[in-house]
């Protein structure tokens, strides 16, 4: 499995989710969708978004802890063996992003370079 979504992550997700599929004109389903794009200091940047499509011929479907996870295949390539997890401390909270085949990264730690 290239991407290892932790269960707090998940958690956080599944809440996240939850709450936009309330909304009365939302939509009928909703992945968790994480993409490589070119920027920032080094080079690269992940992102994660909820996303309602899912193109079967561009993207690859995976499911961890109850949460379905969209990765475009060109950004699976540089997703190998990531892990996603989610932090709420006193000095941090939100999603982070481990990527072991990082060669270096930026100061802020918000992108990266292969």
């Amino acid at each position: 499995m290239p991407i290892n979504l932790t269960e707090k992550a998940a958690s956080e997700v599944k809440k996240i989710i939850s709450e936009q599929l309330a909304s009365p004109e939302a939509p009928q389903k909703l992945y968790l969708r994480m993409s490589v794009k070119g920027g920032g200091c080094s080079g690269f940047q992940n992102k994660l978004d909820l996303d309602k499509e899912m193109n079967p011929k561009l993207d690859e479907l995976m499911e961890q802890h109850g949460v379905e996870i969209v990765v475009d295949r060109r950004s699976l390539m540089y997703l190998s063996d990531v892990t996603v997890d989610f932090h709420d401390d006193i000095n941090r909270r939100g999603f982070s992003i481990v990527n072991p085949n990082a060669k270096t990264t930026c100061g802020c730690g918000s992108s990266y370079s292969m």
